[in-house]
């Protein structure tokens, strides 16, 4: 996509062809995805890869060198009240520690010419209860992610753009936001969410961006990936391991150990299992199709990527 053409009418988000250096290193290089409205999207890549720049260049924190981000088609400097147009969560210490939660929200409201009602509906979508009249500072950082999100939430945006939201989030919490955002893709909403593990956006995520090296290496839907990854992968358990893998291997196929009663093989069909094993008397209790998890898939996409690599190896800033 060139960074002059214009986004198309389902992108909430378009980023098209982002480049930022700072000094001598390319934070971004050619960054370029769309962010669909209805969609959970993963933004995933290791540390310093380029999530959070290219999220300030969308929020108008950091200009690009080249290319445009832009917010229901339109850059963030145009919006009026850009809360009502996108709500963000990038750093979840960023408040007065001296300030209860509720007034933290109320100003935040007010700039935007909301009330106290609207307060009190994201306090209660955030789970933050009885909480919200005690000062920020004293709060967990599970319980800033959680005041973070509400804040994000009250403008009631079409979009939203949050940054590593699981840290700090005990597993209850974790459960409650990966809900709660599919609820909000539900209700036709954009929801960009950065994470630098697999596990955090298991469940959650649609679509994903994977980035590496401050350029995409990948632009999926989560369903097609991990179909991808799985392939006719087949999982079998045996207590007869050592009979299985020489039969099977006789017929083509790869076999690894996973477990102490368990098999994957590659290469041979289910069919085909059970046929070899019967025919070869080699006794089995399960034999089923394999599901890559979203960080097996993730890793098998990005082992071979030279931008990932060198963003592993921590080239980019």
């Amino acid at each position: 996509m060139n960074s002059t053409s214009a986004p198309p009418p389902s992108a909430a988000i378009a980023v098209q062809g982002l480049r930022k250096r700072y000094g001598a290193t390319a934070a971004l290089d050619g960054m370029s995805f769309d962010v669909e409205a209805g969609t959970v999207t993963g933004f995933v890549g290791p540390n310093g890869a380029g999530k959070s720049t290219t999220m300030r260049v969308i929020l108008g924190l950091d200009a690009p060198d080249e290319g445009r981000a832009l917010i229901g088609g339109v850059p963030y400097g145009r919006l009026r009240r850009p809360l009502s147009h996108v709500g963000a969560l990038l750093d979840a210490a960023a408040l007065q520690p001296g300030r209860s939660a509720r007034n933290h929200l109320l100003w935040l409201a007010h700039s935007q010419g909301l009330g106290a009602r609207r307060v009190d509906e994201v306090v209660e979508q955030s789970g933050l209860g009885a909480a919200i009249g005690r000062k920020a500072g004293g709060y967990s950082l599970g319980m800033r992610q959680r005041l973070g999100i509400a804040a994000a939430m009250l403008g009631d945006p079409p979009a939203l753009l949050l940054d590593e939201p699981f840290n700090g989030l005990d597993p209850e919490g974790i459960v409650w936001i990966r809900g709660y955002l599919k609820a909000l893709a539900a209700e036709g909403r954009a929801v960009l969410v950065s994470s630098h593990l697999m596990s955090e956006l298991e469940g959650c995520a649609d679509h994903l961006v994977v980035v590496g090296r401050g350029r995409v290496i990948a632009d999926t839907p989560v369903a097609e990936l991990i179909a991808r990854s799985s392939g006719g992968r087949v999982v079998l358990r045996t207590v007869a391991r050592a009979e299985a893998a020489t039969a099977l291997a006789g017929v083509g196929g790869t076999v690894a150990v996973t477990g102490p009663d368990t098999l994957t093989v590659d290469g041979v069909g289910s069919a085909e299992v059970v046929r070899v094993l019967n025919a070869g008397g080699v006794p089995f209790s399960e034999i089923s199709a394999h599901r890559a998890s979203l960080e097996e898939a993730y890793m098998d996409l990005t082992r071979d990527s030279v931008e990932f690599r060198a963003a592993q190896s921590g080239e980019v800033a």
